[in-house]
């Protein structure tokens, strides 16, 4: 299935946070997802630091903390992979959260969701995910996937940092 609405590919999922541009976030809260995206990453030879977070609670609490450090240089991570259906606060609570931080603005989210339902999508997207991507069913394709998110992110962190 192929979607167009600003959609390049299709995962769920979010990344973990750290001062470091070769961190990525992963906010889901199935630890089967958790590990599938950690031998994904494996499988792509990717040397970056994975930090997970059980939901948007727990990473909004360690964005909160990252953030309001002296010496904050404004690139947490590379990115943030964020699953959107999450215990406490949703990923759709996250984005809207993001938005009314300043200093969060220049990190790249990308949704990683089972959802293929364009009200999801377009949601996403409205409230500022730079792509929305459904998991895959077949495993390689979550190992490209990865690829081309890095590919993407880090390299434009990279660049800003």
């Amino acid at each position: 299935m192929s979607l167009n609405v600003g959609v390049s590919s299709y995962i769920s999922g979010i990344t973990a946070i750290t001062m470091n541009s070769n961190c990525l976030l992963l906010a889901e809260d199935e630890e089967s997802d958790v590990l599938i995206f950690r031998r994904a990453l494996k499988k792509a030879v990717l040397s970056v630091e994975l930090r997970t977070f059980r939901d948007g609670q727990e990473l909004v609490e360690d964005l909160n903390l990252e953030q309001n450090r002296e010496q904050f240089t404004g690139c947490l991570a590379g990115l943030l992979v964020l699953d959107l259906k999450m215990p406490r606060m949703n990923g759709f609570d996250v984005l809207t959260w993001l938005k009314t931080q300043p200093r969060l603005s220049e990190l790249p989210v990308v949704v990683l969701s089972s959802s293929i339902h364009e009200s999801d999508m377009r949601k996403a997207l409205q409230l500022g995910a730079r792509e929305y991507l459904v998991k895959p069913t077949v495993p390689g394709e979550l190992v490209t996937m990865v690829k081309t998110m890095h590919e993407r992110y880090f390299r434009d962190c990279a660049l800003t940092a």
